[in-house]
């Protein structure tokens, strides 16, 4: 079976671990025609627009896409591609991973395994913001939270404890300052929770929640809470495991799903052929598993942790001693998965 999926490479490294990840799925034996499009600054620059709408028709006709890193202005310049994706498409979902890979210096020595699963449309990152004075000396963002947005999204995460063998799903809120939007959101969750009664459900406040995630991430599963804090929590999260370059993401709506590297587009290495291509090679592993290819997923995810585990072929971020480029990292990774 062939499947037709969009491709953006991205800006910066994005086209050369988009390149790797290309050649690592072929090796795998799924076939994908892949219908490449630019976003971000490189259609910027070739269509004046960072989001032409060739992207967004080739999203919605074939339903599921791998997305390199894009680049978003600090502060100016047109607002984020990523964040304009989902609007569009509705993905709600935002799915991060955070699992250790042996290999990887962390300051944990026992296996981490976290699902986070982040509200993606709502609160403070709905768009709605604006200066409140004419000298622009004062700025005011408006976050809003829903009933509809808030169940959808702990349904999703208890959905996915429950198919996936997990244990305990961990609401993060505000409750106790933020009491209606926070107060909302834990509502939701205490009546969600009780539809699944096999899952063991938990809240905490989002501050005592980062310091517990660094002094014993062991005691947590599946996380969930709203977009801000999952924005931040993510983070911290792939810092417990070693950082960005092995973090993948995952958009998804009720059809569509977006799949990417969650670290930045590395204007600083782009070209070099130095960049970590394995964020985004995970990110395509969840692809590969939404769409069915799950013996391709877990076998490239199975090649993916022995090369970085033996540390003699990966890249440099992983191993600053002795290191290969980005393509000898894809070469590795498909050595690995030609052994079975």
């Amino acid at each position: 079976m062939s499947h037709k999926i969009t491709l953006i490479p991205g800006d910066g490294i994005g086209p050369e671990i988009s390149k790797a990840v290309v050649r690592v799925i072929h090796a795998s034996g799924v076939e994908i025609d892949w219908d490449v499009q630019d976003a971000g600054l490189a259609a910027l620059a070739k269509f004046h627009d960072p989001l032409p709408q060739q992207v967004i028709d080739s999203v919605a006709r074939n339903t599921v896409a791998l997305k390199g890193p894009l680049t978003t202005p600090i502060g100016k310049g047109f607002r984020s591609v990523n964040v304009a994706l989902r609007k569009e498409f509705e993905l709600y979902v935002n799915q991060r991973p955070a699992k250790t890979f042996k290999g990887i210096k962390t300051l944990y020595f026992d296996h981490i395994d976290l699902m986070i699963f982040r509200e993606n449309l709502e609160e403070f990152y709905s768009g709605i913001e604006h200066y409140i004075d004419s000298s622009r000396s004062a700025a005011e963002t408006i976050g809003i939270i829903t009933k509809r947005g808030s169940e959808r999204i702990i349904r999703y995460a208890f959905e996915y404890a429950r198919t996936h063998g997990r244990k305990k799903v961990t609401l993060v809120h505000k409750a106790n300052i933020l009491k209606y939007t926070g107060g909302l959101f834990l509502d939701v969750g205490i009546d969600v929770a009780k539809d699944y009664p096999d899952v063991q459900f938990d809240d905490k406040i989002v501050d005592n929640m980062a310091m517990q995630m660094v002094m014993n991430p062991y005691q947590f599963d599946v996380i969930v809470t709203t977009n801000l804090f999952g924005d931040i929590l993510s983070d911290l999260a792939s810092g417990l495991v070693g950082g960005l370059g092995v973090a993948p993401g995952a958009n998804i709506g009720d059809g569509v799903a977006i799949f990417e590297a969650v670290h930045g587009s590395a204007p600083d290495i782009a070209g070099q052929n130095i960049a970590n291509p394995s964020a985004l090679l995970l990110g395509a592993v969840m692809m590969l598993d939404y769409i069915g290819e799950k013996d391709a997923a877990q076998q490239i995810e199975k090649a993916v942790a022995k090369v970085i585990e033996d540390a003699k072929e990966v890249t440099r971020d992983l191993n600053k001693e002795s290191y290969v480029s980005t393509d000898q990292m894809a070469d590795a990774i498909i050595r690995e998965m030609e052994k079975g």
